[in-house]
């Protein structure tokens, strides 16, 4: 495929606000979770809260948008001079060459929850306060972050479960080779809700503690929520050494189980080859794995088994989503920011909370910051009902 430079990216999550936060709570291992204290929600959990969301304003103009989904995709679009950097490419490339591609899982459903506690109680109907095209719509968070940044381009909103943000990246790299946007804005951004708590709950994937993936004693997940935000323009002819790109994308659907993955991993394993071959790559050739690793039974088995079966126990991985949590629709593009991060500043960060890694999964797994040069990664994300997706991202040099 057509390589792409990650010409700006950001992420905001419970263990920071942009780039800089972000590479401070790797380094130091330091993760985001806390016991669950969101809404009325009373579930013996932790999750990953972004601070300072609910403190966040629209702009008077943008007022039908709001939502705790586009506050915090607002909050994530003010770090790391990425507004201004896509005020850039606006001037180079103009305002209808530039797409959005977005991943969510539930956009802004929280609004609808506090609606429905305000429902007429003789009719039922909502107040009429409540816009569903601003929040609960999928469609919001593109449409918002489209607007907020002067963008007149396509604009699309993917929701595969927890492989959305990943593969936007994917769909603006097709758009791009069609030679029908020069740019694009991709990302993810996903906020807690009562219902994905109580709907995990509900599946008891939950952890009662701050998850910890590929451990012995594993026992579930920890949702959290993030925006994270990457713009793409195709490679120049020259480039500084730490520039990230995008080399491979990999995507599979196995549809084996609504909401359980195909035991021995074969979905997830199509998405790695898929994204190795599309980089032109070797599994020898990745530095690093940034693993899916949710913290659940079946899910780190699966992967286990999809990583060992193509990169034998010899590639390093963790999975950071024991200092992030699970950020559902916006995990991928959160995980490729923290890949590239990685890449940027010579570490393969560790996989915090784990103590004891199962034997049976067979990888080479990091409990500790491995300090080092990576040239190339290779980030997973697995969704229900096997909508998977595999992004490999490289140095220049």
């Amino acid at each position: 495929m057509t390589e792409l430079l990650l010409k700006k990216f950001t992420a905001t999550s419970c263990i920071g606000h942009g780039r800089a936060a972000t590479l401070e709570s790797l380094r130091a291992q330091r993760g985001g979770l806390a016991p669950c204290t969101f809404e009325t929600a009373a579930i013996d959990t932790w999750t990953g809260e972004v601070s300072g969301v609910d403190a966040e304003q629209l702009p008077a103009a943008l007022k039908q948008y709001d939502c705790r989904n586009n506050r915090l995709a607002q909050l994530g679009l003010r770090q790391d001079g990425f507004t201004d950097a896509v005020a850039q490419s606006v001037g180079r490339w103009g305002r209808r060459r530039i797409g959005v591609f977005l991943g969510t899982s539930t956009a802004g459903i929280l609004e609808t929850e506090l609606a429905y506690r305000h429902r007429d109680p003789a009719t039922g109907a909502l107040p009429d306060s409540f816009h569903y095209e601003g929040s609960q719509n999928a469609f919001s968070v593109a449409d918002f972050v489209r607007r907020t940044l002067g963008l007149e381009g396509p604009a699309i909103v993917v929701c595969s479960a927890c492989s959305s943000s990943a593969k936007v990246f994917g769909s603006a790299r097709r758009m791009m080779a069609a030679d029908l946007i020069d740019a694009a804005v991709v990302g993810g951004v996903d906020s807690l809700c009562l219902t994905t708590l109580y709907g995990f709950h509900a599946l008891q994937l939950t952890s009662r503690g701050p998850c910890k993936p590929f451990d012995v004693a594993r026992d579930g997940i920890s949702i959290s929520e993030a925006a994270a935000f990457a713009l793409l323009e195709r490679v120049p002819d020259s480039l500084d050494a730490d520039a990230i790109r995008l080399l491979g994308v990999g995507e599979s659907s196995d549809a084996y189980h609504m909401s359980s993955p195909q035991p021995e991993g074969l979905g997830a394993r199509a998405a790695m080859l898929a994204a190795l071959d599309s980089a032109g790559l070797t599994p020898g050739d990745i530095d690093y794995i940034n693993l899916h690793g949710t913290g659940t039974l079946s899910n780190d088995s699966a992967e286990s088994r999809a990583v060992a079966a193509v990169f034998g126990d010899t590639t390093a991985g963790s999975s950071t989503k024991g200092a992030t949590g699970h950020a559902l629709g916006a995990a991928g593009a959160l995980e490729a920011v923290i890949c590239s991060i990685a890449l940027q500043d010579a570490f393969a960060p560790a996989g915090i909370n784990t103590k004891s890694v199962d034997p049976a999964t067979g990888i080479r797994y990091l409990l500790e910051n491995r300090p080092g040069r990576l040239m190339r990664a290779l980030s997973n994300s697995f969704g229900f009902g096997g909508t998977n997706c595999s992004l490999v991202l490289g140095r220049a040099g």
